[in-house]
Parts: C-alpha cells; sequence; structure tokens
C-alpha cells in the first residue's frame, strides 16, 4: 500500500501499523526507514509499482536505530547496494543489532529489547549525518537533530515541498503525542526537540499513524506550538 505524499515523496505502509518514505532525489531515491524484517519485499514491490529497480534506491536514512525502522536494513542494503546514513549516536546501536539497555527509560521497554525478535542483523553505516546537513542527493532532505526517542533520532525536513518525515519524534494514532515515556531513551528531551521542527508545513509523514495533508497540517502546527 503506497501513495503520494507530496511531490516526489511516497509514503510505503510496510505493515498496518509502520510506515516508510521514498524520496526521489538528483540520483535516485532516498528511502527513510526500513521497518521489520519483511520490509524489504514490500518496499521493493512498491519501487517496482512505480517504475523502479532495487539499484534505484541509492541511500537509506535511519530516523533511530529501533528494531521497527532497521530490522531490514542489513537484506535492504544487500537486494540495492545503498548506502545506510544514521546519526552519530544511533550508529552504536545500528551496528550491535539491538538496543542497548540504557537506551529506554523505563523497565517496559528494556524487557522488551532483551527479546530476540525485537534484535537485527548488525549494521555498518556508511556515513552519519548531523544536525542541519542537507542528505548529499536527496533532493532537498535537511536534517533535525531530535533526541529524546533516541539519543540520535532525526527528523527530515523535505524543504522543495514542505513536507516533514517525524520518525517517532510525534506519533499519529487518533490523535498526535509523543508516544510511550517507558520506551523512549530520554524522554524529557522530546519537547525541546518539539520545539525544534517547523510549523509552517504542507505535510506530514508519520513512521506511525495517517499522515496530514491541506487542513491536516494546521493540525499539526497547533501541536507544534502548543505549550
Amino acid at each position: 500500500m503506497h501513495h503520494q505524499l507530496a511531490p516526489g515523496i511516497t509514503q510505503i505502509a510496510t505493515t498496518r501499523r509502520d510506515n516508510a518514505f521514498l524520496v526521489a532525489g538528483d540520483d535516485g531515491y532516498t528511502l527513510v526507514d526500513v521497518g521489520w524484517a519483511g520490509a524489504p519485499g514490500v518496499l521493493l514491490d512498491a519501487l517496482a509499482d512505480l517504475g523502479g529497480k532495487p539499484g534505484d534506491i541509492r541511500r537509506i536514512v535511519i530516523t533511530h536505530a529501533h528494531p521497527d525502522h532497521v530490522q531490514g536494513a542489513a537484506d535492504l542494503r544487500h537486494r540495492t547496494g545503498a548506502d545506510i546514513l544514521v546519526h552519530a549516536a544511533d550508529r552504536p546501536w545500528l551496528e550491535a543489532g539491538r538496543v542497548p539497555p540504557e537506551g529506554r527509560s523505563g523497565l517496559p521497554g528494556r524487557l522488551l529489547d532483551r527479546l530476540p525478535k525485537l534484535h537485527w542483523t548488525p549494521v555498518t553505516a556508511d556515513g552519519t549525518l548531523a544536525d542541519g546537513d542537507l542528505v548529499d542527493g536527496s533532493g532537498g532532505l535537511r536534517v533535525i537533530h531530535t533526541p529524546g526517542h533516541s539519543p540520535g533520532h532525526i527528523v527530515l525536513w523535505h524543504e522543495p515541498s514542505r513536507t516533514l518525515l517525524t520518525g517517532d519524534a510525534v506519533f499519529h494514532r487518533g490523535r498526535l503525542d509523543l508516544g510511550h515515556a517507558a520506551l523512549a531513551a530520554d524522554p524529557g528531551l522530546r519537547a525541546d526537540s518539539l520545539a525544534k521542527l517547523p510549523a509552517d508545513v504542507r505535510a506530514v509523514g508519520f513512521a506511525h499513524g495517517a499522515p496530514l495533508t491541506g487542513a491536516g497540517a494546521g493540525t499539526f502546527r497547533r501541536f507544534v506550538e502548543s505549550p
């Protein structure tokens, strides 16, 4: 299931609860997040529907190293040859193949991370991203470092279309919220990170939840600007 979120940006549902985003750029596509182990097949099927082939995914930008975003990354890189980029603070998690105990503020999160099904094939990043970076070749994706959910969490701001891809900085499951504090590394940082996001958006894509476009973008603006 996929649809165009904004010009050049396709949202792909990798499961009923998880989304990834293909962004058309200068040299092919940039993929924002992967998903669980089964996601690569879904993503490549959607790419084929768009007339693309695996090698057209030139880079994979990871918003953060949690299993529902990276478990399929090693397989997808093998199938596409894409470079994998992540913020330096989450790089050790990506390369360890699991979230470390200090990566969740609450016991429920730490217990979940001990389960083998929440681990992944360790992935060596091809490069790191920092706050303010423009992702090379991406057609205009700007990196906003938004720590809280994880130390190296990033949001991607597609400047040409004024589209925000939030990762897990914001969830949209019936309403907008910051997610479960127990699953965040440092929940106290999340409000400051939210304040870094642009409010004047035309479209918002969430890793979890339905996108907001048109009048819905105003709902997001009020959420970001609320005290």
